[in-house]
């Protein structure tokens, strides 16, 4: 084995800069795929984990998935009809029985369920008009649903007790009011109520939604600025494991009959994103791989034509077809496995220099610079690829190589 290697590395020295070229050509696709595949994936993990630390794992909605069915529908099923102008019947929203229902869900193994009363309001502070989100919650039930208490940067929760009209505002729709704590503003509901309401806290959890346009209030306060005493429109669960979210979803809307989102489906259209986003960053870089291994292939194919009369002496002197493809496929081993090394250490370079580069900006999430996931799977997985390209791309000719056939060899030079 020690002689192919010698024999393998001799072809690859008589063709020193086509070596080179092919090594780069290795080491930039695996050095790419590597911090790529560190930048991408360390931002969707920050994003799925800013998701399920803000937001509920399931959320259950006082709606229905599916329309029910007309009348006349159901009389005559598939037949020719048509509806025109229907009105939608009038009826009180909420979900029925709301709090025995949080009650049952929170009685769940590894399940905590808090009520919410959610609505649009107008907050007004001074000449500004900003319209926002409110969330008439529990504070105890909240703690143990959300981390609103922890992402406060200015008063606590329990505050909304301690102030006849609490309101606790996202750090964004503060500034957007040019409100502070301890300032009062002016709420008008949809359902027409006034009501003049102390700031008691603010927060910041880093997703610009939600720290953009919500606020929370006592549920109390927001069943009277709603005109809805006693009623509940969502149930919010927080779940230990939070890989149970989208089987429990399915299990609670077929009981309730509630529409009910696991934080997969309330969040589909970002994590399709990234779906797009894995494959275009998989192809980008695989294609320098293959860019690479056509290189390996020209390498091994111009020895291959170059050293015929070699191949027929080795043959001569005992070597098997075996043996000598296997000296040409250990040149794109050889090959392969050298650029995996310095694509290594260049991935590993550029990953600290992008971690080095700090900027502040805000769209599904602040971020004050790339969020890295500096896995060792991503430098397997392109070495792993590197080396299979480079080995199948230096098998193609070796093949040919394997079936030389000495004495036609030897009887055309002589």
């Amino acid at each position: 084995m020690n002689l192919l290697v010698e024999i393998a590395l001799g072809h690859l020295r008589t063709r020193r800069r086509q070596t080179l070229v092919s090594l780069t050509g290795v080491a930039l696709g695996v050095g790419f795929f590597v911090a790529v595949a560190a930048m991408m994936q360390g931002f969707q993990s920050y994003f799925v984990a800013k998701v399920i630390d803000v937001s509920p794992h399931i959320l259950v909605k006082d709606e229905v998935r599916v329309p029910p069915v007309q009348p006349v529908e159901a009389a005559y099923p598939g037949g020719a009809v048509r509806l025109l102008g229907l009105k939608p019947e009038e009826e009180l929203r909420g979900i029925k029985n709301g709090l025995a229902r949080v009650a049952e869900l929170d009685r769940l193994e590894g399940v905590a369920a808090a009520p919410v009363l959610s609505g649009q309001m107008i907050l007004r502070y001074g000449s500004r008009d900003v319209s926002a989100q409110i969330l008439g919650i529990e504070p105890e039930g909240q703690r143990r649903v959300s981390n609103l208490e922890r992402d406060m940067t200015a008063g606590e929760l329990d505050d909304l007790f301690a102030t006849a009209n609490g309101i606790v505002l996202g750090a964004g729709l503060a500034e957007r009011l040019g409100a502070e704590r301890g300032d009062t503003v002016t709420a008008l509901s949809t359902a027409g109520v006034v009501m003049n309401m102390k700031v008691v806290g603010l927060y910041e959890t880093g997703i610009t939604e939600m720290d953009n346009a919500q606020s929370y209030a006592l549920l109390k306060k927001v069943q009277v600025l709603e005109d809805r005493p006693n009623v509940v429109d969502q149930i919010r669960l927080r779940l230990a494991d939070v890989d149970r979210a989208e089987g429990l979803a399915r299990r609670i809307e077929q009981r309730f009959g509630y529409r009910t989102e696991s934080w997969q489906e309330q969040n589909q259209n970002v994590l399709g994103l990234f779906v797009v986003q894995n494959a275009i960053m998989y192809s980008t870089t695989g294609a320098i791989l293959v860019v690479a291994a056509f290189g390996i292939f020209n390498i091994v194919s111009t020895v291959v034509l170059e050293k015929v009369r070699d191949i027929a002496i080795l043959k001569s002197l005992g070597f098997d077809s075996r043996d000598v493809e296997r000296v040409f496929v250990m040149e794109g081993l050889l090959v392969g496995l050298a650029g995996m090394l310095v694509g290594w250490g260049l991935g590993w370079l550029l990953i600290e220099l992008l971690a080095s580069v700090r900027f502040d900006i805000e769209g599904f999430v602040k971020s004050e610079g790339f969020k890295l996931n500096r896995s060792f799977l991503n430098y397997a997985l392109a070495g792993a690829a590197a080396v299979v390209a480079a080995t199948l791309a230096a098998w193609l000719p070796a093949r040919k190589a394997a079936r030389v056939d000495p004495v036609e060899i030897v009887r055309g030079a002589a």
